[in-house]
């Protein structure tokens, strides 16, 4: 059977794609590499709680054209991202705010927290920071950097903060008013029944098969598809021509207790090196639930290793010299469209995926017809 398209990667970007294309009368199938649909944003349920099985996934836009894409396939909640932060025995309220700046300072007024930082961050004010340790003491002080920030980057990265690129942090949130929302966007919530609601709701009518390496038989996938839209890693769809990109992968731990409440909050980050965990994911509190038990997961930051699941892409020079390489072979290839954080090397928030796709469907089909 001839398809119009044959969709690499069931994820966000892979699933809004085909939901378009199906919608525009296209014959199309998708085909996923891991057992189950929805990439990252799948939930497992385990004792009645959608768990978050690859990380933690909030979804927030100021796009309110986005939002309501995402609501015709599921209610969301009022859900609100306030995550905490342990560190040296002490907890703290993130993002930043005069919450965390009267637990560290007990400092109670804006200004008395703005003139402490001035004078700790006033040795890089007037240079051009050269690395992350440099750009973060410059916009929060060396406070804020050694008790929140040092330790926990250092683990998440594999690497020490002189060595980061400065641009990792460069829009580190910093508020002076008692706010808890790390999100500034409009629009906030988790999918009341999990993300998989969506996932269905988008590949509804639509042909898939999972567990199914293109790789394996790329030759095929091509030969019945009209176009390719692929998902995937892009150095390894050109056979790593010009070196294998970094990424940065995560190993979980996830646990079913026998108690109500573990930690008390969604989300509590581990800042001191002695955990080698970055942070604890408390799956119920993403939808006020009830239940008699709870999951949590442990989050293991590593480097990324053959076999291992792609996370975060390492947007250093070095690396972006190699993505553009491979970037310029996509522009000579007519019967592909590469597409969503793998294929075009770069980290993308959820309803940024979703964008990516719907302009890349209307460029694809709207505009050509």
């Amino acid at each position: 059977m001839k398809y119009d398209y044959v969709i690499v990667g069931s994820g966000l970007y892979g699933s809004v794609f085909a939901h378009e294309l199906h919608k525009a009368n296209k014959k199309v199938m998708v085909i996923e590499r891991r057992e189950h649909v929805g990439g990252n944003v799948y939930c497992e349920n385990i004792a009645d709680i959608n768990v978050h099985k690859y990380g933690a996934h909030i979804f927030h836009t100021n796009d309110k054209d986005i939002w309501d894409y995402v609501n015709q396939f599921a209610e969301f909640n009022r859900y609100t991202n306030t995550p905490m932060a342990l560190s040296k025995g002490r907890i703290y309220n993130l993002p930043f705010n005069m919450h965390t700046f009267n637990q560290l300072w007990g400092v109670i007024t804006p200004q008395d927290a703005k003139e402490i930082i001035a004078k700790q961050s006033a040795e890089f004010s007037s240079i051009d920071p050269k690395n992350l340790e440099e750009q973060a003491i410059s916009l929060v002080g060396r406070d804020i950097f050694n008790t929140l920030i040092k330790e926990y980057t250092e683990k998440q990265w594999g690497r020490k903060c002189t060595e980061l690129p400065s641009f990792i942090i460069r829009r580190l949130p910093v508020r002076f008013t008692y706010d808890n929302n790390y999100f500034n966007d409009r629009y906030q919530g988790i999918p009341v029944g999990g993300y998989n609601k969506i996932i269905s709701g988008l590949l509804e009518g639509i042909k898939v098969e999972t567990s199914v390496d293109y790789f394996d038989e790329r030759d095929y996938w091509n030969s019945v598809a009209n176009k390719v839209i692929y998902t995937g890693p892009i150095d390894k769809y050109f056979d790593y021509r010009y070196g294998a990109l970094d990424y940065r992968s995560l190993k979980f731990e996830t646990e079913l207790l026998d108690i109500e409440n573990y930690q008390g909050n969604a989300v509590v980050n581990y800042i001191d090196k002695e955990y080698e965990f970055t942070r604890i994911i408390e799956h119920k509190f993403f939808e006020f639930g009830t239940q008699k038990q709870t999951v949590i997961t442990r989050e293991y930051p590593k480097e990324f290793e053959s076999g291992d699941e792609y996370y975060y892409p390492v947007n250093d020079e070095k690396n972006m010299q190699i993505y553009k390489k491979y970037y310029s072979l996509t522009m000579e290839n007519e019967k592909v469209i590469f597409g969503g954080r793998l294929a075009e090397y770069k980290y993308y928030d959820m309803h940024q995926v979703i964008r990516s796709a719907l302009s890349a469907f209307r460029k694809e089909v709207v505009t050509s017809e």
